[in-house]
């Protein structure tokens, strides 16, 4: 894509992520919806074997309820944000992810105070927003601040983040650095305090977007080079106990997931990408897990242009890593 393309792809998908989350909580709560009946980007299911339920989030922040990944109650409004942190009263809330950990529940989410703005690059206006943290005692939250009041720089815009404990039984989030201001987007881990209530020392450089060798644009002469967008990173261990990573780019304006593997096991790396994505075209933005029943899937969104108009639908597939390698099956409907 050209520049001037994903800037009007930038403010597009902005537009209607902000629309969304407004929209949900002003929206009553429904039953028996089928899952392919919600719009939702960035779907993140937690399988609860406590309350054996599933609920899932995603952008916008609110929660759905199910007993069997087939008929959903929502949308429920469970992030409480403070007015008075650097989110703002109102902020947009992309690509939340439920964590259990130690007892308790944990909401990493992505926050943009629309109102601040921390840097201008290439023309593009760039928004305070950054990854963070919340916490609840119960899956359907309510989820509330912790300690710390930011996570990340806030003169450095991050998203999309994530969670995974190392082999050194650390606690991490690992996040994405936005192309926006980076040009050339990574994917990055920081420590995180033992209670997550905050993170530890400085960000560490996994990969950046232009090491892989299947996502795809066009340069200002029109020739192609590596996309520069990282999204969506999840982490994952398979059976032999390789640690990998599926995380989100395009192939021009195709959205389309791929993989990478740590060659010594742990977040540090190397990362090395595999040369062709692991979706089919148009989906991305995925997470793994197991049913109540035992069976491993992998949630994403369905991604397309209708009209002009980005349209995300959770759709599920049918995974398998219990061998060297993550292998993604066919689709699975509840």
């Amino acid at each position: 894509m050209h520049e001037k393309d994903w800037i009007v792809l930038l403010l597009g998908v902005s537009l209607s992520w902000l629309v969304s989350a407004c929209q949900g909580r002003q929206q009553e709560v429904r039953k028996e919806v089928p899952l392919d009946s919600i719009v939702l980007s960035d779907p993140c299911i937690l399988a609860d074997r406590k309350t054996a339920m599933y609920y899932m989030t995603g952008t916008g922040g609110m929660l759905w309820k199910s007993k069997d990944l087939k008929l959903w109650e929502g949308p429920f409004h469970v992030a409480k944000t403070d007015s008075n942190s650097w989110m703002g009263p109102d902020p947009m809330v992309w690509a939340a992810e439920l964590h259990p950990y130690k007892g308790k529940y944990y909401y990493f989410a992505t926050f943009t105070n629309q109102a601040v703005k921390i840097d201008t690059v290439q023309g593009n206006v760039i928004e305070r927003r950054a990854s963070h943290v919340l916490v609840s005692d119960k899956p359907d939250g309510p989820y509330v601040p912790m300690k710390d009041s930011t996570y990340l720089p806030a003169d450095k815009p991050t998203l999309d983040g994530t969670f995974w404990v190392d082999k050194d039984g650390k606690p991490y989030m690992v996040y994405c650095y936005e192309w926006l201001q980076a040009l050339d987007g990574t994917i990055e881990k920081i420590e995180l305090k033992p209670d997550l209530s905050g993170t530890i020392g400085e960000g560490k450089l996994l990969f950046r977007a232009s090491e892989s060798p299947w996502s795809r644009e066009k340069d200002a002469d029109g020739k192609d080079k590596p996309n520069k967008v990282t999204d969506g990173p999840y982490l994952f261990r398979t059976g032999t106990g390789r640690l990998g990573m599926i995380w989100t780019s395009w192939i021009y304006n195709v959205y389309t997931q791929g993989v990478a593997y740590s060659e010594s096991g742990t977040l540090d790396g190397p990362w090395i990408q595999e040369k062709d994505p692991i979706t089919p075209p148009d989906f991305g933005h995925g997470m793994l897990f197991q049913t109540l029943d035992g069976k491993w899937l992998m949630s994403v969104h369905r991604h397309k242009d209708v009209n002009g108009r980005y349209i995300r639908i959770p759709r599920l597939f049918e995974v398998d890593f219990s061998g060297d390698k993550l292998m993604v099956g066919k689709p699975y409907i509840p």
